[in-house]
């Protein structure tokens, strides 16, 4: 196990490689969750009708540069929670383990969702400001413009703004709406991590789609449209029916799935390389000395 800097970087690393490869569903999935926001039934547009569609109608008129608009706060949001994710739930689990039971290495399953639950708050509340810039770049578009459109030249300018105009507060509109993300231990073999990151990610999508479409919608208003979760829920699922709270389903699937599966395959990998990195570094004092 490497320590808790080391897990911490390694599972960001991993992180961000699986989000270069599945950004561009986030962008579809953000796009059709505020795409007819507040809009009735039959006024709602239909610019972007699946995951595939989606991604096509977005290269065919912004390139692929719009597919991956907002990336580099993807990757600082992904390693900030990733990175606590990973980095923060053995200490903290084996902490909790020590103070309850006599040997650390016990395992608990309520001590193991805890120390998941609380590593991913953490991650989540540390990472909120930039999926927040995330958010608001990847809605943009001068082609077909979905839900308030916020023109930031990137993630730098784009947090220069909401400081300014809104300060700190602004930054972490719609926190509470975020996801808690829960550790999932895997054990060793491809074939295991496939069949347990699909099941897992499919009951996942199916439970925090709906608070994901209400994050995304909070975190991409201006002023004061929803005065929070319930006011947004209520608002959302009154004008535009129940099922608006699942715009974006398909393409957060086809994000999520892959994306558990690379975090979890690279983790592995990135892992291993910063055990032996920091087994070289940290015994090198020692075996100068002897």
């Amino acid at each position: 196990m490497a320590t808790t800097l080391g897990a911490f970087i390694a599972g960001g690393i991993a992180a961000c490689g699986a989000v270069t490869a599945t950004h561009p569903f986030e962008t579809v999935k953000i796009r059709m969750q505020l795409q007819g926001e507040l809009q009735e039934k039959g006024l709602q547009p239909r610019m972007y009708k699946g995951p595939f569609h989606g991604v096509s109608v977005i290269v065919r008129n912004e390139g692929v540069r719009g597919l991956y608009r907002g990336i580099g706060a993807a990757y600082i949001y992904q390693m900030t929670l990733n990175g606590c994710r990973l980095g923060f739930y053995e200490p903290l689990r084996q902490t909790i383990t020590s103070a309850i039971f006599t040997d650390s290495k016990t395992q608990s399953l309520p001590v193991n969702i805890f120390a998941g639950a609380t590593s991913g708050i953490m991650g989540a509340a540390a990472g909120s400001p930039f999926f927040l810039v995330k958010t608001r770049l990847q809605s943009f578009s001068s082609f077909a413009p979905m839900g308030t459109q916020h023109p930031y030249k990137n993630a730098v300018d784009g947090m220069r703004q909401i400081h300014k105009g809104e300060g700190i507060r602004g930054l972490y509109r719609g926190v509470g709406a975020a996801r808690l993300v829960k550790h999932l231990g895997m054990k060793e073999g491809p074939a295991l991590h496939l069949a347990s990151s699909t099941a897992s990610g499919f009951v996942v999508c199916c439970v925090m789609h709906p608070p994901d479409t209400i994050m995304s919608r909070m975190y991409n208003q201006n002023g004061n449209l929803y005065k929070g979760v319930l006011d947004c829920l209520a608002k959302t699922v009154k004008t535009e029916g129940v099922l608006a709270i699942y715009k974006g389903f398909l393409p957060h699937l086809a994000r999520i799935l892959p994306h558990t599966v690379l975090t979890l395959s690279l983790a592995e990998q990135t892992n291993k390389l910063m055990r032996k990195f920091e087994n070289k570094i940290l015994s090198s004092p020692i075996e100068s000395q002897v």
